[in-house]
């Protein structure tokens, strides 16, 4: 059976890691740490889900939101919104399908994104 694919765009390089060693083991990962590159990419591959933090240095989390609701080939993408910002995020409630504000635990991130892939 494959791995379900996350993409995770997130600045924080620790965070990142945190992320990796938590998810490694069941899903495919892509990690991206920056919005220009994270929009370059996104155009190219069809993740099952997204973790995708707010503040990101280029393209912003919300801009990137924005063009993954928008783009057909992404409509079953699911998109975990990770960030501080409370405020952005619940501008964003409808777009994002779960808001976790940080600090997220790992163990809640995992139990989020093995209840969010496809089966």
């Amino acid at each position: 059976m494959t791995k379900p694919f996350v993409f995770v765009v997130e600045d924080d390089r620790k965070l990142s890691e945190i992320i990796t060693i938590t998810l490694q083991e069941d899903f495919k990962l892509e990690i991206c740490m920056d919005g220009d590159d994270a929009l370059k990419r996104i155009r190219e591959i069809s993740p099952d889900i997204i973790v995708l933090d707010l503040h990101l240095p280029g393209t912003s989390g919300a801009d990137l939101l924005a063009y993954i609701r928008a783009d057909e080939r992404l409509a079953k993408t699911r998109v975990i919104l990770a960030t501080a910002d409370e405020r952005q995020a619940e501008m964003l409630t409808d777009e994002a399908d779960i808001i976790l504000l940080k600090p997220v635990s790992p163990s809640q991130l995992k139990d989020m994104v093995l209840r969010m892939s496809p089966s």
